[in-house]
């Protein structure tokens, strides 16, 4: 319902946005002052408005697949248009009050033509920029050490004597495979991954970007999935997208049904070689155990309600309960806990808890900005690695994308985490 009360906002902002650009074009030259100049450009304009509700009509098809790609594309133009003519605004009215002699000299007309010319430059280059960012994946390496028993026995030992043992760990998240992410960035990011000679891979959630038949090449995505190499496996939490519900310009639009994953992303997860963990936990190379939480807002399929930080962590301290992981024939509640959390919102209350380190996604570090600024505000550790009591917290920023099929002032990245266990 959002939506629908936030849509006469959106036709507002279009018209005034309309208005100043047709003002600037007819700075720049007469013939935009032309009738059927100014009539196509409008409906030119008009398309792309509309592009994002056109795309939510269409069925399912070449067609749709087509216009969900110009509204993407097009909701970060528009981002970057809106903040290029608000700043606009703000310099034609200062230079007005400052320098307004001056301009009348130079000629308010030259005037506008010169700084809409600035805005338009602006604002292409920076929707160009984020466009091809976007599909850069970087590496971005972490270090800890985490105290506790039971290391020594972790893979990659130093060999006798060693005073501490080392486990490769590469957090990826926020693939959401659908219009914006496909088989070209799948085997990027397969590639980087293959590349940190891994030990374990965990995919912190949102694997999905709600549709599954958003999906162009699913089987070709799964074989390219299924070649992730890692000596313990490929581990996975659901994340808030990860349910079968349509979007329109980022608002949800499920009605009263359930909100979780269908039958056919399940399958797809599997059939990928990656370890599903909804609410549970696993014991990993006779180390520590893995656990990956049920997303905060849509838990999914068969789970009223997720565990609490300090319900997940007395699963481990109680010895009758951990033999359910059957990996371990005497499990040790002693042994240190790697939690991955799609959003990272519970982080104090898993370190007061006991969790040694807690690995997330979700915030995109703002995917565009300047909405990194904002996800600073909301979450405790918004991006990157922060050390909340004794736990170690890193968030990553993520593969793909959602909404804006762009990234600006963010990147897109897998991260290398090289654990060190101490004796």
């Amino acid at each position: 319902m959002r939506a629908v009360y936030l849509a006469p906002v959106y036709l507002v902002v279009n018209i005034y946005l309309l208005a100043r650009i047709l003002k600037w074009l007819k700075s720049c030259s007469a013939v935009f002052a032309q009738a059927w100049v100014q009539g196509a450009f409008c409906v030119v304009y008009f398309f792309f408005m509309f592009s994002v509700l056109t795309a939510f009509l269409l069925p399912a098809g070449r067609g749709g697949r087509l216009m969900k790609l110009v509204s993407n594309y097009w909701l970060g133009v528009l981002l970057y248009t809106i903040l290029a003519v608000v700043l606009s605004d703000l310099v034609w009215l200062v230079c007005r009050r400052a320098a307004g002699d001056a301009v009348q000299r130079y000629g308010e007309g030259r005037f506008h033509a010169v700084l809409g010319g600035i805005c338009a430059a602006a604002v292409l280059l920076v929707s160009a920029w984020g466009i091809c960012n976007a599909r850069v994946i970087r590496v971005t390496p972490y270090e800890i050490t985490v105290g506790g028993s039971g290391g020594k026995s972790a893979p990659g030992n130093r060999g006798e004597g060693a005073s501490d043992s080392v486990f490769n760990i590469v957090l990826v998240s926020d693939l959401h495979l659908g219009y914006n992410t496909g088989v070209s960035q799948m085997r990027r990011m397969t590639e980087k991954i293959n590349a940190q000679n891994a030990d374990l891979v965990v995919i912190a959630g949102d694997i999905f970007d709600n549709e599954y038949e958003a999906l162009e090449e699913p089987e070709r995505l799964s074989e390219i999935l299924r070649g992730i190499r890692a000596k313990y496996g490929v581990y996975a939490c659901y994340g808030n997208h990860d349910i079968e519900e349509r979007i329109l310009a980022g608002f949800t639009f499920g009605g009263k049904k359930a909100k979780e994953s269908s039958i056919q992303m399940d399958e797809f997860v599997e059939k990928s070689g990656i370890r599903l963990l909804r609410d549970e936990g696993v014991w990993i190379a006779d180390s520590f155990y893995l656990y990956g939480r049920a997303d905060a807002s849509r838990p999914g399929r068969g789970i009223s309600e997720r565990k609490t930080a300090a319900g997940l962590m007395a699963e481990f301290k109680e010895l009758e309960e951990l033999k359910e992981l059957k990996e371990l024939e005497e499990p040790d509640g002693e042994k240190p806990v790697i939690v991955i959390d799609h959003q990272p919102g519970e982080l104090k209350e898993l370190s007061a808890a006991g969790a040694d380190v807690c690995l997330s996604g979700h915030t995109h570090n703002g995917q565009t900005f300047p909405a990194n600024i904002v996800t600073s505000v909301l979450w405790e550790n918004p991006y990157g690695y922060k050390k909340i009591g004794s736990m170690h917290t890193i968030v990553t920023s993520g593969v793909g994308v959602f909404g804006p099929n762009m990234r600006v002032g963010t990147a897109a990245e897998i991260c290398p985490v090289e654990i060190h266990f101490q004796e």
